[in-house]
């Protein structure tokens, strides 16, 4: 990107723009990357963000899966790890988690000391004023009082918990269905169920960080007020996919008793699979029901291993449930991000915080310089609103909103 399009977007001076450019340039945050051809008058320098100027590790905590990946400060993930998850305690899901850190950045090349930021997302939803994680029931032990300050010193940099729900609509929202849509859910369908809430471009987390935690809404068969539905949530019961497992049980499916098997029997044709599959697709139209009128989506993207790899069986009888039930009618579509979305939402979350202070710690040394002028001249404008211009850099993905 030229000085000349950074001024245009960013509405600058070309002044102001290259002695900020040098600032950047001169801090390493920015580089040279060669001249623009073509056109008439001496070739323009062409600017990039500098992809090796900081590092950011997301981290994927789930049920059977555990995932990592480090990303440079443009958003490109460098290199990512996948394991089984070692789900037996919290104790030993928290060695892996700064296990896997660990070795995904050393895959990377990088001292884990060059890491700026890291995002941990899993189930639950974190109070800050205990520390603990909450309603994370898939994950044993995962709301243990310790588990967050035993993750932070296992990463020892600046570390965010996050809902892994709300983190793959972020990453919808940054690589997925919801890059042009201002308001959109994610209706989460797996070992769990959930719901990430997009308004106008913004994750909605609520007062308490618990706004999309559908699986206590009284959805399902018995009493919502039965200990065993208040523990995990009603539909999270029904809808999930142990709830589905315990369904096919009930109307004599034959074994396997996965959900993969049940599904697979009902493209075979099995009356009994077909009858659970009709089951799900009527619970989660209700759900969306619920949601829509509050919310009134633009866009419902499905996700999570059960919902998205289902979608074939699930799609069609959900569409027709709903437009009975409900006269909004938010578009559907299954997610294309697939296992990643969690991830790719973690990456983002850590690039926004280390973006935040990369930039601010150039900013504090322009302080600095500001009250000893006699050391170097004081650039008029803060260089993270040239970063913020429109296509600066490869990835460009430092948002308005974190300026």
């Amino acid at each position: 990107m030229s000085r000349t399009d950074i001024a245009r977007r960013s509405g600058l001076s070309k002044p102001t723009v290259s002695l900020a450019l040098q600032r950047l340039v001169e801090a390493g945050l920015a580089r040279q990357t060669g001249k623009a051809s073509g056109g008439k008058g001496p070739s323009a320098k062409l600017y990039e963000l500098n992809p090796g100027s900081g590092w950011v590790v997301g981290i994927d905590v789930g049920r059977r899966w555990m995932r990592a990946a480090v990303a440079d400060i443009t958003g490109g993930i460098v290199v990512r790890r996948d394991e089984r998850a070692r789900a037996r305690s919290s104790r030993a899901l928290v060695a892996q988690t700064g296990e896997i850190a660990h070795r995904v950045a050393a895959d990377a090349g990088i001292d884990w000391s060059a890491v700026t930021a890291a995002t941990v997302g899993s189930p639950g939803v974190l109070v800050p004023s205990s520390g603990q994680l909450h309603r994370a029931h898939n994950l044993p032990g995962w709301g243990s009082h310790g588990v967050v300050a035993a993750i932070n010193e296992q990463l020892g940099t600046v570390v965010s918990f996050e809902n892994d729900v709300n983190l793959a609509a972020l990453g919808e929202r940054s690589k997925g269905l919801g890059r042009d849509v201002a308001d959109f859910v994610l209706l989460w369908v797996g070992t769990g169920v959930g719901l990430g809430i997009v308004v106008g471009g913004e994750l909605y987390r609520g007062a308490g960080g618990a706004a999309g935690e559908i699986a206590y809404l009284p959805i399902g068969d018995g009493d919502p007020r039965d200990r065993a539905n208040r523990r995990r949530g009603q539909l999270e019961e029904a809808a999930s996919a142990s709830g589905i497992v315990a369904h096919a049980k009930l109307l004599g499916v034959r074994p396997p008793f996965t959900p993969t098997a049940i599904f697979a029997a009902a493209r075979r044709g099995d009356p009994a699979a077909r009858k659970v599959v009709v089951a799900e697709a009527r619970r989660l139209a209700l759900a969306i029901a619920v949601v829509a009128p509050v919310l009134d989506p633009q866009l419902v993207v499905l996700g999570g291993g059960i919902a998205r790899n289902n979608a074939d069986l699930l799609l069609e009888p959900l569409r027709r449930e709903l437009h009975t039930l409900s006269p909004f009618a938010p578009r559907l579509a299954v997610s294309e991000l697939g296992e990643d979305a969690v991830l790719e939402g973690a990456v983002a979350t850590a690039l926004a915080t280390a973006q935040d202070r990369l930039f601010s710690r150039h900013e504090d040394l322009d302080r600095l310089r500001a009250r000893h002028p006699d050391t170097t001249t004081l650039a008029t404008v803060s260089p993270a609103r040239l970063i913020a211009a429109p296509d600066f850099g490869p990835g460009t993905p430092y948002p308005d909103a974190h300026v």
